[in-house]
């Protein structure tokens, strides 16, 4: 375990360097948006969405080094709950671990798909805005008006904060109650579970999300002849590749990063409440 938290403190120092490559991806995607609203030559935008899409797969990279890393600090906390927990193994044929293996496993898809519901529904109230606004405001849709743009920046804000709180709920409340009326054991199971099935997704999350926005940007360039072949714009390949990159964005973007956050937090939370855990836990096998 020495040797494991020696080398996520490693991948962790240079977390610089990952937070630098993760940016490229936004500036070169904003840049195209600031281009087209300003008007600019379409060689621009053309510039910007190559740009963009080199920024997709260096994001890809950098999201990866931070599971990389996020996959040894958990794995390093799992090793100190179950010493603090005074657990001598881990044995996956006990019944008691193997039901929190399943559970744990289940967690990262049911957090990834909250988080990409919200990511929907917040969408989607951005959209019936905008289109409340085009029906409201005079002349908005000739360009002689300005949109209300504080109430849709408001919506994103309002959103990003109320729809955290149903998956930050299950992370933090599925530690305590499995510590609680299961015990450590299964809590261990939960947490192994937990690690491997997260790291999993968390990468196809990213990667995959990247490919399908890349795959619309293959589409929109036609830079090769069969990219010429799935076009133009408004083409059924492109719509259907519109479609994946609606689901890629909060893929890439919400849902595979954030479940970083989660097999760090359940080992975090668990290692603090592990003695606890371990005097008073496991009440329902107590009294059953």
């Amino acid at each position: 375990m020495y040797g494991i938290a020696v080398a996520a403190l490693g991948m962790l120092s240079t977390i610089a360097t990952g937070l630098a490559i993760d940016a490229y991806g936004p500036i070169s995607d904003n840049a195209g948006g600031i281009a087209e609203m300003a008007g600019m030559s379409h060689r621009i935008r053309e510039r910007t969405d190559a740009l963009d899409a080199a920024g997709n797969t260096t994001a890809a990279i950098g999201k990866g080094y931070a599971i990389g890393s996020a996959a040894l600090v958990s794995l390093a906390l799992f090793g100190a709950f179950v010493s603090r927990a005074s657990i001598s193994t881990v044995d996956v044929l006990t019944p008691k671990v193997f039901i929190g293996l399943i559970v744990g496993a289940m967690l990262p898809y049911w957090f990834s798909a909250m988080t990409m519901k919200s990511v929907g529904s917040a969408a989607l109230k951005m959209v019936e805005e905008v289109r409340g606004q085009f029906n409201t405001i005079p002349g908005l849709m000739e360009g002689l008006a300005k949109p209300d743009y504080t109430t849709c920046v408001k919506i994103s804000t309002d959103a990003s904060i109320k729809e955290i709180i149903p998956p930050g709920a299950l992370v933090m409340l599925t530690p305590l109650i499995v510590g609680i009326f299961f015990g450590v054991e299964t809590l261990s199971g939960v947490l192994a579970g937990a690690l491997v099935s997260g790291v999993q997704i968390a990468i196809s999350a990213s990667n995959t999300g990247g490919a399908w926005d890349n795959a619309k940007k293959y589409i929109e360039a036609g830079a090769s002849e069969h990219a010429r072949t799935l076009g133009p714009k408004g083409s059924e390949p492109h719509k259907a590749a519109v479609i994946g990159n609606t689901i890629g964005d909060p893929l890439k973007d919400t849902s595979g990063p954030s479940l970083n956050i989660l097999i760090k937090l359940m080992a975090v939370e668990s290692l603090v409440f592990a003695p606890i855990f371990a005097t008073h836990g496991g009440i329902l096998f107590k009294i059953f």
